[in-house]
């Protein structure tokens, strides 16, 4: 349950992050907005100032923000790993962010269109961990290595900004506009070369395709960056962890009514559907 503090309006949360430090108003903020359902202006407009390290800096305060009020880490994701993420969304790098375990569901849930503001659905290849992983020279060999499984994933992304007018710190700081990982069933690593694989995403009538090598090069090559990244903050990956890579193809609009369903050729389907209540 959010206290008063997290539930004020927006415009006495703006003010207070026009204070300095300003990093926990606007972890605040965005907290405030995912709480009431109501996106915000784009903070990369409102404080121009912002920088890479002050959106991380955000998000994690906005995960401790969450984990205090009883939410469980579960994994991490990486967001704009292909190229048509990156010029769907107008941005030049990939981001990361993190999953909660309330936040991860199974391949056929049923998820209430409300707790989403405006989704997209995206077609990726899951990943779960059976090793640690860590440091700044981490590779996507060591990635494998530590890989137990794969699986067929949509990830609904979502952005408490505005119409999407998102620039890499205003994802950054909305946790890499993460909303809710659908996971499909688990098949073993070492048989399955996930770079090769070919994906296909449909909503209503409108369909994607793409394939693993379009996430970086390769689905793992993602998850390496993810390590190194997460070292620059005193973060590791852990055995048991699930990671998303990205999208394989650009995004879809899902919305309540609708069912997104993923399919990769050797490694399965996962489903997800949105509905009213």
């Amino acid at each position: 349950m959010a206290t008063q503090t997290e539930r004020r309006p927006h415009a006495a949360l703006l003010e207070a992050a026009a204070l300095t430090p300003h990093h926990e108003a606007l972890a605040r903020l965005l907290w405030h907005a995912e709480l009431r359902g109501e996106p915000v202006e784009p903070l990369s407009a409102t404080f121009p100032e912002l920088e890479l390290d002050d959106a991380y800096r955000i998000q994690a305060i906005g995960r401790r923000l969450r984990t205090a009020g009883g939410e469980e880490l579960r994994g991490w994701k990486v967001g704009l790993t292909s190229h048509a993420m990156r010029e769907m969304m107008g941005v030049d790098q990939p981001d990361a962010g993190y999953l909660f375990e309330s936040t991860v569901v199974q391949s056929g849930a049923s998820i209430r269109a409300s707790r989403l503001i405006q989704p997209r659905a995206e077609a990726e290849i899951a990943f779960l961990l059976k090793g640690r992983l860590e440091g700044r020279w981490t590779s996507a060999e060591d990635v494998l290595d530590a890989t137990l499984a794969f699986a067929p994933a949509i990830e609904l992304i979502d952005s408490r900004i505005c119409d999407w007018r998102i620039g890499i710190v205003d994802t950054v700081a909305d946790n890499a506009s993460s909303g809710m990982a659908v996971i499909g069933e688990w098949q073993d690593a070492e048989r399955l070369c996930c770079d090769q694989l070919e994906g296909c995403l449909t909503v209503g009538d409108e369909q994607v395709t793409g394939r693993g090598d379009d996430v970086l090069g390769h689905p793992a090559e993602a998850v390496a960056w993810l390590v190194r990244t997460l070292a620059d903050q005193g973060e590791r990956l852990e055995p048991g962890d699930v990671v998303l890579p990205g999208a394989v193809a650009r995004a879809l609009p899902v919305a309540a009514g609708q069912t997104a369903r993923a399919t990769f050729d050797g490694l399965g389907e996962v489903t997800v559907g949105l509905v009213e209540q």
